[in-house]
């Protein structure tokens, strides 16, 4: 048997550390046993998916030193990669479980479906499908959709039982059906969910084993049922570890960058970056902390994954990546790195246009622009006091503008200018009181180049980095706090 391994990220936002590091242990186990790794695109969202974030994706992966053998920019014998290419292969084998009657027809309107889930909820029970769809007669079915009445493709679930199996961390693991929901494997609108995609194309597509992230356990139930109606082999399931912040909870863009363009943004070296993904939830057997992907490819053990949350310390990794700088780099290629991170011609013909008309000599280019070459910057809370603002406004505003420019997903000058115009509009302030936080938090300096430009050239993985930086040095609102202010915000 050929091992064969993918990962799946889905292009509905900036390309995730999570990505990454699950993309990395599947590359390696199926490296180290002479297989294939593949990378697939789960479009199926289409509201959310977009071209930019998939090309972020795969560039990203790619400056870490990941590669894939199939995908949708390299090609390959089981394509298309994209799952919005592959549209005409899923409502076929959703029919064919219609027809072996492992799935049937749902029209509850979400109004309904949301008054089922009060009820249970008011019973004290926990909130699920309740089976409704499988009470109609074949004659009612028949009659709906031929009068055109919307529906939704519902799995069905054992009542009795539970779904045991194999995992390659964590042994044998049982969950009872009756905590399994009979999930929607067709949306009204024709897409698949991913719960049938990601069957369907891991078994086109020959995977062997699926490594993926421990949030899937509970799905587990879901896909292997698939797998058996359709009369599929299962392939071997092995649930890592999920990042976890400091506080060991998940980890989170709202207390770690949780971005790998935020990363390769403040000058880490992607060889680092790469050795402490390694090292969450993994060692060398020696015991040695830095090392490369070729000798942790050597010596990898899958078995020796450990279950304990890894911790993202960036602390952690600024000293890791400080050894890689030392040890590994000459002057020359050190040169070569800061050259290409930041000192390109690209970026420096980006940002000229912004200072280009204060220039009187060439060293002023310095402190013009220093905005573009420093990482997070050395605030204090003094810096933000302003006559207009009170101190909980200003908190107020960099809270509402992290949310604002989260949910920016065309990165652009006039897109930004538009998007905190409308906030301040909304929080009924001037635009310039508003922006005057944001200079301090983006450049620690009172004036910066045209700012809508700067963020722009700054990009959004910083620029929002910046900003979350200074609601933390101002004091991150407590979960009481927080809860008031999400409320303000959703209110606006």
């Amino acid at each position: 048997m050929t091992v064969r391994t993918r990962i799946a990220p889905s292009p509905t936002g900036d390309p995730h550390v999570g990505t990454a590091y699950i993309a990395l242990f599947n590359m390696v186990f199926a490296k180290q046993h002479g297989g294939q790794f593949l990378l697939r695109i789960e479009d199926t969202d289409q509201t959310r998916s977009t071209g930019e974030s998939e090309q972020a994706i795969l560039d990203s992966l790619r400056w870490l030193g990941l590669d894939w053998d199939e995908g949708p920019d390299v090609g390959g014998p089981h394509g298309p990669y994209r799952q919005s290419e592959r549209m005409d292969i899923y409502a076929g084998y959703c029919q064919e479980l219609i027809d072996k009657g492992h799935a049937f027809y749902c029209f509850a309107s979400s109004e309904e479906l949301d008054e089922m889930r009060k009820e249970q909820m008011a019973n004290g029970q926990t909130p699920r499908y309740d089976g409704r769809g499988l009470l109609l007669s074949d004659d009612e079915v028949k009659a709906k959709l031929a009068a055109g009445e919307p529906y939704v493709v519902r799995m069905k679930i054992p009542a009795e039982g539970a779904c045991v199996f194999n995992d390659m961390l964590r042994g044998e693991i049982s969950i009872d059906y009756a905590q399994v929901d009979m999930q929607v494997l067709l949306k009204a609108d024709g897409m698949p969910t991913y719960h049938l995609a990601n069957v369907v194309d891991d078994h086109l597509m020959q995977i062997t084993h699926v490594m993926r992230g421990e949030e899937w356990i509970n799905s587990a139930p879901k896909h292997i049922l698939l797998y058996q109606y359709f009369g599929w082999d299962v392939p071997v399931l092995c649930h890592l570890p999920l990042l976890r912040n400091p506080d060991k909870s998940k980890l989170s863009k709202r207390k770690n960058p949780t971005s790998i363009n935020f990363y390769q943004r403040m000058g880490y070296l992607p060889e680092a970056v790469l050795n402490y993904l390694a090292r969450m939830g993994w060692s060398m057997p020696n015991e040695e902390e830095k090392f490369s992907l070729a000798q942790m490819q050597e010596n990898f053990d899958i078995h020796k994954v450990s279950l304990g949350g890894p911790v993202f310390d960036v602390e952690k990794l600024d000293w890791l990546n400080g050894r890689w700088i030392r040890e590994d780099l000459s002057e020359d290629q050190l040169a070569g790195r800061i050259a290409t991170w930041a000192l390109n011609e690209d970026y420096l013909k980006a940002i000229l246009p912004l200072v280009g008309s204060r220039l009187e000599k060439l060293s002023d280019i310095g402190p013009l622009t220093q905005m573009f070459f420093m990482g997070l910057p050395a605030i204090e809370p003094e810096q933000f006091v302003f006559k207009k603002l009170s101190e909980d406004q200003v908190k107020q505003i960099l809270q509402f503008v992290a949310w604002r420019l989260d949910a920016v997903r065309d990165w652009n000058k006039d897109a930004l200018y538009n998007e905190l115009n409308t906030l301040a509009e909304q929080m009924e302030l001037k635009l310039r009181d508003l922006m005057q936080p944001l200079f301090i938090a983006l450049s620690g300096q009172t004036t910066t180049p045209p700012l809508f430009d700067a963020m722009a050239v700054l990009g959004a993985d910083l620029t929002r980095a910046r900003v979350r930086h200074a609601v933390n040095v101002l004091g991150a609102p407590g979960k009481k706090a927080l809860k008031k202010l999400e409320k303000a915000y959703q209110a606006l």
